[in-house]
């Protein structure tokens, strides 16, 4: 009885989620990206030295002190300033005899050299003090120094402001990575990681599992990367996502499933996309959109980080449709305006043949921008000032110019772009210029997008499938073959399957998709139906999954967030390559190791492989190729 309650009482208390922790000030490096938020952690824990460069104060004069770290910079042999990841100190370079060992060493070791310095803690000459550097009132009187290791001449300089062009950087990837932007984006992302497991983990009963990295060649989503067996002709697949993995898991019952998940595909590489990335992929049992959507939201709050203004939730949320008729793209970026308005019943009567035409065709519309000063600063095509000076305008009657104004609500200096054509085409046409534009006006000192405000969006409702390029009369998925339709258009399957909506979102962070995902078919007749009937894929392919389903599955759907793109948008940097340790380069190569790199033949023979060497068109057409454009989550 008394083993029973003693048990019990432990359960309750291990079940209870753990209260919020105040959250570290980010009054410097260290302190910003402090692995807990509970504690100060111990940063010269098991290691030689007493202290790091950057945590030194006035409050620590007199004190006995061992440094670690690389000479970042040395002026007229009698100082030298000590730089380790948590910032910089100066240390004075004794000039006696007594202590020529010591000058010796830190005089002609080579800057970037990595050394050991022991000595005290004094407060600098009066007016020497640096107010720029957190340790400029102090700096260290040398007693001890050893060099651990020189360092020979580098290919660059180990300075934030000095420019390297990226292959450089690529190629000297280590040494890239002392920069202070490089370990301050790199010790973010740890950082929020870890928030995303405290929130997942200790605060909603999340369970981490990691899932396999070879797998078997499936339907849907982007191309994956082959790897050979020693069985003949039979390969592995590196996963795109672990999308089924985490849905059999919710047919086993784990509920609650998580995982920073390391995703693949043969694909080129962007400044948004690299072969191998990362997601924070999450699944739930019993969960509808909704849910899903707060979770995320809340995630994100939670390991917001401390030196950005605080997440304002709930993100707002706009259908696929309207996002398409408004901005004309699926990841609109609203810091800016410029939006998309329907000016078809201006025209309507026009004698303008060509708008005429557009509108008597099958959804015909005519669609405009109005962009903001831009008479003044950008090629103009039609614009208000002088009297509607453009090739174009002397075909618009007195009587439209007057609407066109009022509609679009245009000043002297602005200017209007229009389209005319079918409704999707015009939009997202114009969607593009919208963007073309804004980056011309802000080249132009015009601010269009504050780069410290985060929009977050929610867009929801897209097709569930849509038409083949080249082929209109077969279907594809708009996101995976795991997406349920919604539960009020599942008759129009049978019938009107191109008109169905899915159960898909996206979240979109300052005009680039962050993240996706579904509610999923947890149905294994429906399921069925959507991939042998509507896509034609070979079910065999999923047959372990339909059997899955068959046996008793939960309702349940989930999210995969790329953690690439998020760190890579908090840190404000141009690409996620500068947010990985070691990332591909544009064409998906490693320049540091060389890879990929070529093998001996008698290293193929037990994979049964021979290589057969493209011809220059092949390699042509393969550098043209398109890659697809969706997080398949």
């Amino acid at each position: 009885m008394y083993l029973g309650s003693w048990l019990s009482r432990l359960c309750r208390g291990l079940s209870r989620p753990i209260g919020k922790t105040t959250q570290p000030t980010w009054g410097s490096l260290s302190r910003s990206l402090a692995l807990s938020s509970q504690r100060i952690p111990e940063l010269s824990s098991f290691v030689a030295r007493t202290n790091t460069c950057g945590e030194l104060r006035s409050s620590h004069l007199g004190q006995e002190v061992t440094l670690c770290g690389w000479i970042q910079y040395r002026r007229q042999n009698t100082f030298l300033v000590l730089r380790d990841w948590h910032g910089l100190v100066q240390v004075i370079i004794p000039q006696d005899e007594s202590a020529a060992s010591v000058r010796k060493i830190l005089c002609e070791a080579p800057v970037e050299s990595v050394v050991k310095v022991s000595g005290t803690v004094i407060s600098r000459p009066p007016g020497q003090e640096n107010p720029k550097m957190p340790t400029g009132e102090i700096e260290i009187k040398a007693k001890a120094a050893e060099l651990l290791n020189a360092c020979k001449k580098l290919p660059f300089e180990i300075k934030d402001f000095v420019k390297k062009t990226e292959a450089l950087r690529l190629q000297y990837r280590y040494l890239d990575l002392r920069s202070f932007q490089m370990q301050y984006n790199l010790r973010l992302r740890s950082k929020m990681v870890m928030k995303m497991r405290e929130y997942l983990c200790n605060l909603h009963g999340f369970v981490d599992i990691e899932t396999p990295t070879l797998f078997k060649r499936t339907p849907g989503g982007a191309k994956e990367f082959l790897v050979p067996s020693r069985e003949p002709g039979k390969f592995y697949s590196l996963p795109q996502s672990p999308q089924q993995f985490k849905q059999l898991l919710m047919v086993g019952g784990l509920d609650r499933y998580f995982q920073v998940a390391r995703c693949y595909r043969d694909e080129g590489s962007r400044p948004d996309r690299q072969p191998e990335f990362t997601q924070i992929d999450i699944e739930m049992s019993f969960v509808d959109q909704a849910g899903i959507q707060h979770l995320t939201e809340g995630l994100l709050q939670y390991s917001w980080p401390d030196d950005k203004e605080p997440l304002v939730i709930p993100f707002p949320s706009m259908t696929f449709a309207e996002a398409l008729a408004t901005y004309g793209t699926d990841k609109p970026d609203t810091r800016f305006g410029m939006k998309i308005v329907d000016i078809s019943d201006v025209f309507r009567n026009t004698e303008i043949r060509f708008l005429r035409d557009a509108l008597a065709k099958p959804q015909g519309t005519i669609k405009a921008i109005c962009v903001p000063e831009g008479a003044e600063v950008l090629p103009i095509f039609l614009n208000a000032k002088r009297n509607w000076s453009s090739p174009f305008a002397k075909f618009i009657i007195e009587e439209e110019r007057l609407e066109l104004a009022k509609l679009m609500e245009i000043k002297e200096e602005d200017m209007i772009l229009l389209t005319a054509g079918e409704h999707e085409k015009a939009c997202s046409l114009l969607g593009k210029l919208r963007l073309e534009c804004a980056d011309l006006l802000e080249t132009r000192g015009v601010v269009l997008r504050d780069p410290a405000l985060f929009s977050f969006l929610w867009v929801v409702d897209f097709p569930l499938f849509l038409t083949k390029e080249g082929s209109p009369t077969e279907l594809e998925s708009a996101h995976h073959p795991f997406t349920a339709p919604h539960s009020s258009d599942i008759h129009l399957l049978y019938t009107e399957p191109e008109k169905v909506r899915g159960q898909h979102y996206d979240l979109v962070l300052n005009g680039t998709e962050l993240g996706g995902g579904s509610i999923r078919i947890h149905d294994a007749q429906l399921q069925r139906y959507i991939l042998e009937t509507l896509l034609k894929e070979d079910v065999q392919l999923l047959s372990h999954l339909l059997q899955a389903l068959d046996c008793g599955a939960p309702p349940h759907g989930g999210i995969a967030l790329g953690l690439d793109r998020l760190v890579c948008l908090v840190t404000g940097v141009s690409s996620i390559r500068d947010v990985i340790a070691f990332p591909k380069s544009y064409r998906g190569h490693d320049l540091m190791s060389n890879a990929p790199d070529s093998v001996l033949p008698e290293e193929l023979k037990p994979y049964h492989i021979q290589v057969s060497w493209p011809t220059d068109l092949e390699e042509e057409e393969k550098a043209s190729a398109t890659p697809s454009n969706h997080l398949n989550s």
